[in-house]
């Protein structure tokens, strides 16, 4: 079986390795080039081309359409994308002669589109995974070919949880390759009724809302935890960059739980939030840091 692969951070790595693994030949991976205004903490799908010598391209989007006729020239069984951050044409879909296959961050249908494993986070979900399916123009509405669900701690950053998500995505790999190197595409319905699609999200949006829920707070720092931007809020004039909080306590009695945002007792930094309940920042520092 022949494959082109569209691959970016750990969970392209990670996914490329184990269809190596599997026997798969990869004629040409395309890639990404690292953005030098992003904090690349995540694996290089380039360096692991390099090392196990497969050609890889770094194309910008609108140069997409141009590979038609190279890939069509390639004819793969499987184009595969792990991560790929662009969208892939329709004509370059049709160039995989069994499947094109996409490996999303979320149980499908929940959390179609940008940024899943965040998502998750910000709406207090408990649960979520990894999830390989057919690919169309429509994004991440293709059958289910393959899931593996991870738990979500109440405590865990997106980093944290997209670890346990990208070992998820090589479980479903595994999972399915056997079939696939037979040919066979196992699937099922993606039922896109009972999900949802969310956008991506910009730094701006990780600014703390003390009006909302102590519980809505905990979930925004812990989503945009560096190695993502990070939630922040203003503090005697400084924009401060929330790392870590906490909702356990015990809190000081003399917090005046009737207003708003940043109150320190004891050297202990307390965030008062609309529901008049309290989040313990353990760690921040100023933003230009």
């Amino acid at each position: 079986m022949h494959a082109v692969v569209f691959a970016y951070h750990d969970v392209g790595v990670n996914c490329l390795k184990a269809l190596i693994s599997a026997g798969i030949q990869v004629d040409l991976v395309i890639t990404h080039q690292d953005d030098p205004h992003e904090n690349i903490w995540f694996g290089s799908v380039a360096k692991l081309c390099v090392e196990k010598n497969i050609p890889y391209i770094t194309p910008r989007a609108d140069e997409l359409t141009g590979l038609i006729p190279k890939l069509q020239s390639l004819a793969p069984d499987y184009l595969f994308s792990f991560y790929y951050r662009h969208m892939i044409p329709a004509q370059i879909l049709a160039c995989a002669k069994i499947a094109a296959l996409n490996m999303h961050g979320s149980l499908l249908p929940k959390f179609r589109g940008r940024a899943p494993v965040n998502w998750a986070i910000l709406h207090g979900e408990s649960e979520t995974g990894a999830t390989l399916h057919i690919m169309e123009v429509k994004p991440d509405a293709g059958d289910i070919v393959g899931q593996a669900a991870v738990s979500i701690g109440p405590d865990e950053t997106a980093t944290e949880v997209f670890g346990k998500v990208s070992t998820a995505a090589v479980e479903v790999i595994n999972q399915v390759l056997p079939s696939l190197v037979q040919g066979n595409v196992p699937r099922k319905p993606n039922e896109l009724e009972k999900g949802s699609y969310f956008g991506g999200r910009k730094p701006a949006d990780g600014q703390i809302q003390w009006k909302q829920t102590a519980l809505q707070v905990h979930n925004l720092v812990r989503a945009v935890a560096p190695p993502y931007p990070g939630a922040f809020t203003e503090h005697q004039g400084q924009t401060m960059l929330v790392a870590r909080t906490s909702l356990k306590g015990p809190f000081p009695d003399t917090l005046d739980l009737g207003v708003y945002g940043i109150q320190v007792v004891d050297n202990r930094v307390f965030g008062i939030c609309g529901d008049r309940q309290v989040v313990e920042i353990l760690e921040w520092y100023p933003a230009q840091k």
